[in-house]
């Protein structure tokens, strides 16, 4: 009977200690699901400390084999990401805003943004785009609100000029920034007021230098070349980004193709006096039917740009707002992602090419933002083969009116820029593609 009892009691003990260890194990798991399932939101809204460097982190995500959320239109493109103490660690070194999010939260959330009521969606950033700024050998980084955005954000470039173009270097990357080049070979029609300035001298010297050592004859037809290679790059798949007089003189340059529209001081001949008959507008990516300026003494390429950057045109910045268009996240996906913002009216600001005038733009282009009760186009996606543009008019979004010689802008005093917003979901959206492609 003893031995009965010491059995029964030996398995009374053994049921029991295995039942503890069964619930250990299942806490444990429990607690491996939850952490797996725990989520990191970036939240974009005006709650926001730096809606700049936010881009930064994600991009951070992306290179360190992470997946990224944004969540269109929900607190003003958040982005949502697994939660782990690096990650948080980054936004706290980065100083960027972030709010840990359960499992439970993190259901919530997607079931909000996942509603058909709701005009919000999830696309999910999964690669790493490869970065590439078309600028000349003698560029400075404050020269450029693209650089000055990614440099602040921390998110690497490759710097290319026409060599890699013309070479097709281009294929190489996944997204490409032209800085504010004159496509037309005009040298950004500065003549009238900087022909004797040395740095003026200095760079038509070496652009003239660059075109005969890539067996060009004139600057002109080099710089036509690499608008080509360029369309080429976004044909086969590219993202392309352009702001200020980088867009419409790109266009000129397509349209102009075997066309001299150069004056005398430019590339030493004068120009076809039937040029402006002579334009192809079917060739081009956004504008038809514009109307040349070949006075080489006025900083004006076309009247594609308004206002007229000659003279100076006589605006007030403190009324001067663009509005932001709003789209379908679920059906419009693309330019839903190039408008995320905090705010739906951006303050604007002046360029070479300021704004892109509605009336000459292609039916073909979605129009992402425009001044109220004007013609003036602010922002414009486009697609050519099976790469996408997005063109922005002005020159820095945090400097009114920028002039040769100005200080560069320090984005730690705009740390929450709607005008720099637009520019940074440029960069994110290529990371995106797999998800476009689909859709």
């Amino acid at each position: 009977m003893k031995d009965v009892n010491s059995r029964d009691a030996f398995v009374t003990r053994l049921k029991g200690r295995l039942l503890a260890a069964i619930m250990s194990i299942l806490v444990v798991a429990i607690q491996g699901i939850a952490f797996g399932q725990a989520k990191l939101l970036i939240p974009m809204d005006l709650k926001q400390t730096d809606h700049l460097k936010a881009y930064g982190v994600a991009f951070w995500v992306l290179q360190h084999n992470g997946t990224v959320d944004w969540l269109l239109n929900y607190r003003g493109g958040s982005f949502l990401l697994d939660f782990s103490d690096v990650a948080a660690r980054e936004c706290r070194i980065r100083g960027v805003l972030f709010e840990p999010a359960s499992a439970s939260d993190a259901s919530s959330i997607y079931a909000e943004v996942q509603r058909e009521d709701n005009n919000m969606d999830v696309v999910r950033l999964e690669k790493v785009p490869k970065i590439a700024v078309y600028v000349p050998p003698t560029f400075k980084p404050w020269d450029d609100a693209v650089t000055i955005a990614l440099e602040y954000a921390e998110i690497p470039y490759t710097k290319v000029w026409d060599e890699e173009v013309l070479s097709g270097k281009l294929a190489d990357y996944d997204w490409l920034h032209l800085h504010h080049e004159d496509f037309t070979g005009q040298y950004g029609k500065f003549y009238a007021n900087y022909r004797y300035a040395q740095w003026y001298i200095d760079q038509q010297t070496m652009y003239e230098k660059e075109a005969k050592r890539l067996g060009f004859r004139k600057v002109s037809d080099e710089k036509k070349a690499v608008a080509r290679g360029i369309k080429e790059f976004v044909g086969n798949g590219g993202f392309m980004f352009a702001m200020c007089s980088a867009t419409d003189s790109y266009d000129i340059a397509l349209a102009a193709e075997g066309v001299d529209i150069c004056d005398v001081m430019f590339d030493g001949d004068p120009p076809d006096p039937d040029a402006q008959r002579k334009l192809d507008f079917s060739k081009t990516l956004v504008f038809e039917n514009f109307k040349l300026d070949m006075n080489p003494l006025r900083y004006e390429y076309s009247d594609i740009d308004i206002p007229p950057s000659d003279p100076p045109p006589i605006r007030d910045p403190n009324t001067d707002y663009f509005t932001l268009f709003e789209f379908s996240a679920k059906y419009d996906p693309v330019p839903t992602m190039l408008t995320q913002d905090h705010v739906s009216i951006v303050k604007g600001f002046m360029g070479q090419t300021t704004a892109f005038r509605k009336s000459l733009i292609k039916r073909t282009i979605t129009i992402l933002a425009q001044r109220e009760g004007t013609e003036e186009v602010r922002f414009l996606h486009g697609n050519f083969g099976r790469g996408t543009f997005t063109w922005y008019g002005g020159h820095d979004p945090e400097d009114y009116q920028h002039a040769v010689g100005d200080p560069a802008t320090d984005l730690s005093l705009h740390k929450n820029s709607p005008g720099y917003r637009l520019i940074l979901n440029n960069v994110l959206f290529p990371a995106a593609k797999k998800k476009q492609q689909k859709t």
